[in-house]
């Protein structure tokens, strides 16, 4: 069996095949990228919460009180190298 075959690729014929991988991965199978042997990547399928329409995550998110304060909004800030 191939490595290709078994769903693992190198960095090089990973770059050269993305296409194929990625069409792959929408048929649900998940693939290995390997640099020097060692696996150092998988890419996987996403699979979307199917929405229904407006409101359909009501319940199923949860935010605290102050999720959206000045010193959240400036740590998230500081975490991405900016200035608030």
């Amino acid at each position: 069996m191939t490595a290709e075959a078994a769903g693992q690729y190198n960095i090089h014929d990973a770059k050269t095949n993305l296409s194929r991988i990625i069409e792959r991965v929408e048929h649900g199978e998940e693939i290995v990228i390997s640099r020097a042997g060692t696996p150092v990547a998988k890419v996987i399928p996403l699979r979307p919460k199917a929405r229904t329409g407006r409101g359909s995550l009501r319940g199923e998110l949860i935010l605290r009180e102050g999720w959206d304060s000045d010193d959240v909004n400036e740590s998230i800030a500081a975490d991405f190298g900016l200035h608030g």
